[in-house]
């Protein structure tokens, strides 16, 4: 059978401290991407093509051998700090009872979960938790609908210092919730920690474009970002949509998310603009003054959609969310005068992230120049009514602004500390998440298990 990388490819993981065999899976699949590991730390990634599903023991360390040295390769530091996983969904069970068995395996030996139920049709996600039957495990009825919403809500819920969000179709790895709190650990200014996001399967044409279009792994070299040390990689830093994570792999310190405002209710996945919330989250911490991490050690997989209708909506709705994401900035004065020294390194970005797209295979829904700027304008009107409506309703929807340069106490703790004060004096900080709500809450194989 003929070698077609271009078409269905296995995913799997492969360490290479363990015993090597060969790999042998559906014949239909023509490749493998494999995550090299060293005792569990992300190395990198390689294709491995495949004869009738079949890959030699050789030719898989042949492969790994291509990324350098086993030695190399720095353990991903971990820590038992307790954390807490939020996971907002809404009407999908069957892929949250996935995401909460990959997150129960967890190493960690002091790990809790909020699953917080954004507006649902039925009791299906209510009897989804009841099903994983965890101690560990809360559910949390959240009555208003937003992704936004639902992390804002587990974010006030929480009562740990560090609090990871994950989305309801990922699979973390065992060590994840590990890593996430040891990254922390060894650096104590860091406020958020992102970490890669693997596509899960690449079976179908649909799958393989969302893996290319999207490029949600950012690689697997640690890293920080603060204001004052721009990376030398992003003309447009800060305002480098996806340069610091997503969503579906992310950890805060809870006191320095709060003081932040949490994440923006007019904007995500369940209002008008879609998406884009992560990015502005984000963003606002940076511009903030508070220090970003990269931790590659910290992995998970995602499951892209896996059929046009699906990729088509999600794309869409990301175009919509990057609009709303540029409209809130292009409101804050602050923001738009950092923005706008950076606007033609951001044309020439969004021109490489449409060629991005293009190149993504036949399965890529077609989008030219006018359908792209119409997404973007619909995303910045539906910021302009959603956030009238969220602050009308008293929902969080918090400015960005930028440090106060004269003091050197890490932004997270400086805040924290401006945040207890006001609260002492009986006064309600303008950037405080709103509190708790009343709503009811009850109480080996060289190859991973992953292949489509």
């Amino acid at each position: 059978m003929a070698t077609n990388p271009d078409g269905p490819t296995w995913v799997g993981e492969h360490d290479r401290l363990a015993p090597v065999r060969d790999l042998a899976v559906d014949p239909r699949f023509g490749a493998a991407r494999l995550l090299v590991t060293v005792d569990g730390t992300p190395q990198g990634q390689v294709t491995v093509p495949l004869r009738d599903g079949r890959a030699s023991a050789a030719e898989l360390r042949a492969a790994a051998t291509s990324l350098g040295p086993v030695g190399a390769v720095r353990q991903a530091p971990v820590a038992a700090d307790p954390v807490t996983v939020v996971i907002a969904t809404r009407n999908r069970p069957e892929s949250l009872a996935r995401c909460l068995r990959a997150v129960l395996a967890s190493d960690h030996p002091a790990l809790s979960v909020i699953v917080v139920d954004n507006d649902p049709d039925d009791e299906r996600t209510e009897r989804a938790v009841a099903a994983a039957d965890s101690p560990r495990v809360r559910y949390v009825r959240e009555s208003r609908r937003g992704a936004s919403i639902g992390r804002n809500r587990g974010l006030a819920e929480a009562r740990t210092e560090i609090v990871a969000f994950t989305d309801d179709d990922t699979e973390v790895d065992p060590a994840w919730a590990s890593r996430l709190a040891g990254a922390f650990a060894a650096d104590p200014e860091l406020a958020c920690v992102s970490g890669p996001v693997l596509a899960a399967r690449l079976g179908s044409p649909e799958e393989r474009a969302a893996d290319v279009a999207l490029a949600w792994n950012k690689g697997f070299a640690p890293r920080r970002f603060t204001l004052d040390n721009p990376p030398e990689d992003s003309p447009i830093f800060p305002f480098a949509p996806g340069l610091f994570g997503i969503g579906a792999n992310l950890a805060v310190r809870a006191a320095a998310a709060r003081a932040a405002g949490g994440f923006d209710e007019a904007m995500g996945p369940g209002t008008p603009t879609h998406g884009g919330e992560d990015c502005e989250f984000l963003v606002r911490m940076i511009l903030g003054g508070y220090v970003l991490g990269y931790a590659p050690g910290a992995y998970l997989w995602h499951h892209h959609r896996p059929d046009q209708d699906a990729l088509n909506a999600q794309l869409e709705g990301y175009a919509v969310g990057l609009g709303s994401f540029l409209a809130k900035v292009a409101m804050s004065r602050q923001g738009r005068s950092a923005a706008l020294r950076r606007l033609p390194a951001a044309v020439a970005r969004l021109r490489h992230i449409s060629e991005r797209e293009a190149g993504a295979g036949d399965a890529m829904p077609e989008a030219g120049a006018l359908q792209r700027g119409t997404r973007l304008m619909r995303g910045g009107l539906a910021y302009l009514r959603r956030s009238v409506e969220v602050r009308r309703d008293g929902g969080a929807v918090p400015p960005i602004l930028l440090p106060e340069r004269s003091s050197t106490v890490p932004a997270h703790i400086r805040r924290a500390a401006a945040a207890g004060r006001a609260a002492a004096a009986g006064v309600e900080a303008d950037l405080a998440l709103p509190g708790p709500r009343t709503d009811p809450a009850p109480d080996g194989d060289p190859g991973r298990r992953i292949g489509v």
